[in-house]
C-alpha cells in the first residue's frame, strides 16, 4: 500500500502553502524509503510554485535540497542501508539510456531527467518534493551524506552546493588560480566556501559592502562592491574564472572584461533577459561565456565527501511549516543568510 505522509502544498501562483497529506508510491525492489529530517528553500521552488517558468503541475509539494535517514529498503538494494544518512537532490531518475545517462551525466539526460517535483515519475504520477515527512526514490538517485556534516547544513548541498561545485571543478579552481563569485547569496556564499576549499584565491562582487563581513569569515580573500563607480573596471583581467549567480538583468560586458586571457565567465543564475554580449568581448583574449546546471549524481556525491573533509555546510535558518510563506518572500527580498531549511517534523497541521 502507498504510504501516506504530512506535507506542504500550494494549490496555485500566490496561493499559500496548505497543511496536506500526500501518497508515496509503494517501495519497489531498488526503491529507497527516506524519513526526511530537513529541506532546504531552493529560489527554483518559488519560479515554479509562482509560475514563474512555465507550467506547473497543481498542487505543487516542492523541495529538492533533502535530507534525512533511511528508514526501509527494497528487495534489491544494495547501495544503501536502513539508518543511513542520505540526501535527494535535483533528480530521482532519467532515461539511463542516453548517450549523456551512460556516461555519467544524468543532468543531461537527452530526454529529460525527472526531476524532484514538478514532473512526471515513474509510475505515472507527478512527482512531489521534500516539503514532506517522507520520499521513496530509486537507490541510484540517492546520496550518501558523510558523518561530519549535520544534516540540517546538509540539506542545501543537493542544489546550491552541486550548483556551484560543479563548474568549480570543472574549471580546476585551485591554487594558483583567481575566483570570483559574483552575487552573494544562497548560491554565492556555497560558491565562497568551496572555492576557498580547493585552494583559490576567492574575491566576492557584490552590489554593495553590506555582507562583506560574513564573505570574508567564509572564506574570501577580497570583496568588491560593484555598485562603486570604477570597481568594475579597476579589475579588467585580474579572473581566471567568474561565477555569476545571480539572476537581475545587469551588463555582463565588465565582467567578461574582468577575465584573464582564456578566462572564463560562468552563469549559474538564470537573468530574464538574454545577455547582449559584443563578439569582440570573447574574441580578444580568447575568453569563454558558459553556463552550469547542477551535476551528475557521482560528481554530487564528491562534493558531499569534498565538504565533509572540508567541515563544509550551509549557512542556515531553520524553520517550521507554517513559515514556508514567509520564508518565500523574505527569499525574493534577500531576507536571509543564506539559506531557509524546513524542520519536517513541523509539516503535521499546527494544533
Amino acid at each position: 500500500m502507498p504510504t501516506t505522509v504530512h506535507a506542504r502544498s500550494t494549490a496555485g501562483p500566490g496561493e499559500p502553502f496548505e497543511a496536506t497529506t500526500i501518497e508515496r508510491r509503494d517501495l519497489g525492489p531498488k526503491d529507497v524509503l527516506i524519513d526526511i529530517a530537513y529541506a532546504g528553500i531552493c529560489h527554483s521552488d518559488i519560479h515554479t510554485g509562482r509560475g514563474e517558468w512555465g507550467e506547473t503541475l497543481f498542487p505543487l509539494t516542492p523541495g529538492h535540497e533533502i535530507a534525512g535517514v533511511v528508514s526501509e529498503v527494497g528487495s534489491e538494494v544494495t547501495k544503501h542501508s536502513v539508518g543511513d544518512r542520505v540526501g535527494v537532490g535535483c533528480m530521482v531518475d532519467s532515461c539511463r539510456e542516453c548517450s549523456e545517462c551512460t556516461a555519467g551525466r544524468e543532468q543531461n539526460c537527452k530526454n529529460g531527467n525527472v526531476g524532484t517535483y514538478n514532473a512526471i515519475g515513474k509510475d505515472g504520477r507527478p512527482t512531489e518534493g521534500g516539503y514532506s515527512e517522507k520520499i521513496v526514490v530509486d537507490e541510484d538517485f540517492v546520496l550518501r551524506i558523510p558523518e561530519g556534516i549535520d544534516l540540517d547544513v546538509a540539506a542545501p548541498l543537493l542544489c546550491a552546493g552541486i550548483t556551484l561545485y560543479s563548474p568549480l571543478s570543472f574549471w580546476d579552481a585551485g591554487p594558483g588560480k583567481q575566483v570570483a563569485i559574483v552575487g552573494m547569496g544562497g548560491l554565492g556564499h556555497m560558491g565562497v566556501k568551496i572555492a576557498h576549499a580547493m585552494g583559490a584565491e576567492v574575491t566576492v562582487l557584490s552590489q554593495s559592502l553590506k555582507k562583506q563581513e560574513d564573505g570574508l569569515r567564509l572564506g574570501a580573500d577580497h570583496y568588491v562592491a560593484t555598485g562603486d563607480e570604477g570597481a568594475l573596471e579597476s579589475l579588467r583581467g585580474t579572473f581566471d574564472l567568474i561565477i555569476t549567480t545571480i539572476s537581475a538583468d545587469v551588463d555582463i560586458k565588465p565582467y567578461i572584461a574582468a577575465l584573464k586571457p582564456e578566462g572564463v565567465l560562468c552563469t549559474v543564475g538564470l537573468p530574464s533577459k538574454p545577455f547582449q554580449v559584443p563578439a569582440g568581448a570573447l574574441i580578444m583574449g580568447r575568453k569563454s561565456l558558459a553556463g552550469s546546471n547542477i551535476g551528475s549524481i557521482k560528481e554530487t556525491q564528491e562534493m558531499l565527501d569534498f565538504c565533509a573533509e572540508h567541515h563544509i555546510g550551509a549557512e542556515v535558518e531553520v524553520i517550521s511549516g507554517d513559515q514556508i510563506d514567509e520564508a518565500w518572500d523574505r527569499v525574493v527580498n534577500s531576507d536571509v543568510r543564506y539559506r531557509f531549511v524546513i524542520d519536517t517534523k513541523t509539516l503535521a497541521p499546527s494544533a
